[in-house]
């Protein structure tokens, strides 16, 4: 976890229905995954074969979008909507799903495509992980 967002969430006065600690967790996996995903696509940009990694920079980007849409969303504990972040985890949970399996298919090339889809996994797996808890 980060330094600041646990304690960021013990201070927001109102209480919600889901255990802090793995909002928390979420929330980091999710910030580290947009910005492998960023860093990767730029990564890819700047390779030769650029050409051949052009999906790989669109998914890339568009699972960076997803992931930061989800995180200023979950980071909003006032009038919590479970519903709304239920919506945002499943679409977190797609395309991680689909940016690490696209990352996955270049791993063994590119080392910014194998650190990605690892970065995609976990925040695939704590995503599920909070929607469990969600539930």
């Amino acid at each position: 976890m980060t330094a600041t967002t646990m304690p960021m969430m013990e201070t927001h006065p109102q209480r919600i229905k889901v255990d802090r600690a793995q909002l928390a967790a979420a929330i980091d996996a999710i910030a580290v995954c947009t910005q492998a995903c960023i860093a990767c696509a730029d990564a890819c940009m700047s390779e030769r074969t650029v050409a051949e990694l052009s999906k790989c920079v669109r998914i890339n980007l568009d699972c960076a979008d997803v992931c930061a849409a989800t995180i200023r969303v979950l980071l909003r504990q006032g009038d919590y909507d479970a519903k709304l972040n239920r919506a945002l985890l499943e679409a977190c949970v797609t395309a991680c799903r689909s940016c690490g399996d696209e990352c996955s298919a270049h791993a063994k090339k590119y080392e910014h495509c194998r650190i990605c889809a690892e970065a995609c996994r976990a925040c695939e797996e704590a995503c599920r992980r909070l929607l469990t808890a969600m539930a």
